[in-house]
């Protein structure tokens, strides 16, 4: 069954080690006729949440307009979101907490959103796995207040400089998330 599948990115470096596990996810799920909508939270303008609680009322996602009001529908209307990063002293990146923390605007807008699927493509710079913690855990937590499913984790360690990753099985265990949707 083709699914809608929304991944939002958090590094800014298109030729990084996150963007190449992306593109094999998106590539094995495309090749499964899933449709993705991608969204690159680096290079998009997306502010932290201000917490004034008017979300949807002004038939946005949010009062505050930037492109997290072009992010919110498409998660909206997605099956599944997918969230890929860097781990940036041993936390998720600015770039992408924003999308994360707004997602608050579906709980206060009343927005039914349960049931969707969800994972998480990170890599990091230390080989010490603990390091996704900081990652790992508001993802599941986030996942799991939303009533999310969360369907799979690659999680690569080891990598900084780009084409790292290509020394690694990450792209090959990115493309192989795609068989969980």
């Amino acid at each position: 069954m083709s699914k809608k599948i929304v991944v939002v990115t958090g590094s800014p470096r298109k030729k990084g080690n996150s963007f190449a596990m992306t593109e094999a996810f998106v590539q094995a799920a495309e090749a499964k006729g899933h449709t993705i909508t991608r969204f690159d939270a680096a290079l998009k303008n997306v502010g932290g949440c201000r917490a004034c609680e008017t979300c949807f009322r002004t038939g946005k996602a949010c009062s505050f307009d930037d492109d997290f009001n072009t992010i919110a529908p498409a998660i909206l209307e997605a099956d599944a979101v997918v969230f890929s990063m860097p781990v940036y002293w041993y936390s998720i990146p600015a770039q992408i907490k924003g999308v994360v923390d707004r997602l608050f605007s579906f709980v206060v807008g009343g927005k039914d959103i349960a049931g969707k699927e969800c994972a998480v493509i990170a890599c990091c710079e230390e080989d010490d796995m603990s390091v996704f913690d900081g990652v790992r855990v508001p993802i599941e937590r986030s996942a799991a207040l939303m009533k999310w499913k969360m369907v799979g984790e690659v999680l690569v360690p080891g990598v900084l400089n780009i084409g790292d990753i290509e020394k690694t099985d990450g792209c090959k265990q990115a493309a192989a998330l795609a068989e969980k949707f």
